[in-house]
């Protein structure tokens, strides 16, 4: 029986999916876990690995058996992990502390020092934005307020280490993951003893960097059964969710840019070798030996826009929400929104900066806003994107994913705004995708990463209006200059 199948483990913040594709990309079944995240204290944020452990062992088990597959017909498992999260763990691989999570901003100050010291030149090492969201940051905070967990610590692991250790016994993380974590060295592939030195850590206590296409067999008995699979099925380690993003729209050549927009944001393009960004603006983020994936993350995607639903106490569902835009035209008869209500990573990089409307009147009504805000966010995604031009060249081709690529309204303002086609996948699992693809690259069932191309079920193409982005350009600009203005407050 032929290997038809292949199956994309996708660990996000919000939740945990198994998608089952076929061999051409066509999703058969998918199963989802929504995941829970908790606030001790103000700006601090976790999640408990416990749980996003035994949520993955559930969707992959509950995924098989929803496809009706069986394992002969698998050729493989790829992972996909969101970046940043950060757990101490003991000498027996047991979890101290809960994932501090890419969102935690307890490390602000820590990360205002060290911009304020050497945090460019650890920077252009790394090309991990200094910024609380790093694990660089967090290791630093836990250094420096004595945090008993980082004290008692015999390994420090992001989420899917922490899986791949539990499931499998071993520690090692790809180099999207390591880099990611400010303490990687992009140009070496390999820990930064001078960053290790900072924070306090030994680089015994960190995992062995590995290739995306590192194949993992022996898996956990325990776990093989529950599921109903064997333990020599190939696991492939994949990357983390940003780089396999792009893999799985097919954002993969020079020009091609993937702009994912669900909770947060994160315009990225693929690109060769190491490299940092002098302005500080973008990260870099290696993939394999010999490619990258840089761009900008931004905080603030469609929690904005369910920020404005819950405080209008809309009732409706987002799609209805998001059709009040629709009843204004460009510009929100004047409102600007600065998206930045949980904080910014790029293009601001601060932690403390702050949303704003400007331009309020009394005639404004509730579809002002919502479409205000919805501008708000394209903006914020069109000012990375220009960032990211700055080094990687214009951008020709635009694939968008995520919940807001649901909204026909959001992805037409994109268009307008961007002034270019905006391509959108047939499905919403990029990620999966592009991890499902990895583990056929390593398995040897694909021959190149390039190949996806040839396996992309892509949905419909959005075409700008030319007079909606002229209106859009000239509002930009105003935008522009509103955000200089008011990030000297933050």
């Amino acid at each position: 029986m032929s290997k038809e199948y292949v199956i994309g483990l996708d660990i996000g913040t919000t939740s945990v999916k198994a998608v089952v594709f076929d061999r051409c990309g066509k999703v058969t079944v998918e199963s989802e876990q929504l995941t829970k995240s908790f606030y001790p204290q103000p700006n601090h944020v976790e999640q408990d690995p416990e749980a996003l452990t035994s949520a993955s062992v559930f969707v992959l088990k509950d995924a098989i058996q929803k496809a009706g597959v069986t394992p002969d017909q698998v050729a493989g498992i790829g992972f996909s992990c969101a970046m940043h999260s950060l757990i101490c763990v003991d000498e027996n691989g047991r979890a101290l502390s809960r994932a501090i999570i890419w969102a935690d901003g307890r490390g602000s100050d820590q990360a205002e020092r060290l911009m304020s010291e050497n945090g460019l030149a650890l920077y252009e090492k790394t090309g991990t934005p200094i910024h609380p969201m790093s694990p660089l940051v967090k290791l630093l905070w836990m250094n420096e307020t004595g945090y008993e967990p980082f004290q008692r610590a015999t390994y420090f692991m992001s989420v899917k280490e922490y899986l791949l250790l539990q499931w499998f016994g071993k520690r090692i993380v790809d180099y999207s993951m390591a880099s990611a974590t400010g303490l990687f060295n992009g140009a070496t592939l390999d820990w930064d003893m001078e960053i290790l030195e900072l924070v306090n850590v030994k680089k015994e206590q960190l995992s062995r960097p590995v290739p995306p296409t590192e194949i993992l067999t022996g898996l956990n008995k325990i776990i093989a059964d529950y599921i109903g699979i064997p333990e020599d099925i190939p696991f492939v380690i994949g990357a983390a969710d940003g780089q396999l993003a792009n893999l799985g729209s097919g954002a993969i050549l020079p020009g091609e840019v993937a702009i994912t927009a669900g909770t947060s944001g994160a315009v990225r393009q693929w690109a060769n070798g190491f490299r940092a960004n002098e302005k500080h603006e973008t990260f870099c983020y290696m993939f394999t030996e010999e490619t990258s994936i840089i761009g900008g993350p931004t905080n603030n995607g469609g929690i904005a826009l369910e920020w404005l639903k819950n405080l209008l106490n809309y009732q409706g569902t987002y799609e209805e929400f998001t059709k009040e835009a629709g009843r204004v035209g460009p510009g929100a008869d004047g409102i600007l929104f600065l998206p930045y209500i949980n904080g910014e990573r790029a293009p601001l990089w601060n932690q403390h900066a702050r949303g704003n409307f400007f331009g309020m009147s009394i005639t404004h009504q509730k579809e002002h806003f919502v479409r205000a805000v919805l501008e708000g966010i394209t903006f914020n995604l069109y000012q990375i994107s220009e960032a990211l031009e700055r080094l990687a060249g214009p951008s020709e081709k635009i694939y968008v994913n995520g919940g807001l690529a649901r909204s026909p309204i959001w992805l037409q303002m994109m268009a307008d705004v961007f002034g270019k086609n905006i391509y959108v996948s047939e499905s919403h699992h990029n990620a999966a995708w592009g991890a499902a693809w990895t583990a056929l690259v390593a398995v040897g069932e694909a021959d190149s990463f390039e190949d996806i191309k040839n396996n992309l079920p892509m949905g419909e193409v959005i075409v700008p209006n030319a007079e909606n982005h002229k209106v859009y350009q000239s509002i930009y600009e105003k935008y522009v200059r509103l955000a200089a203005d008011v990030t000297k407050y933050f």
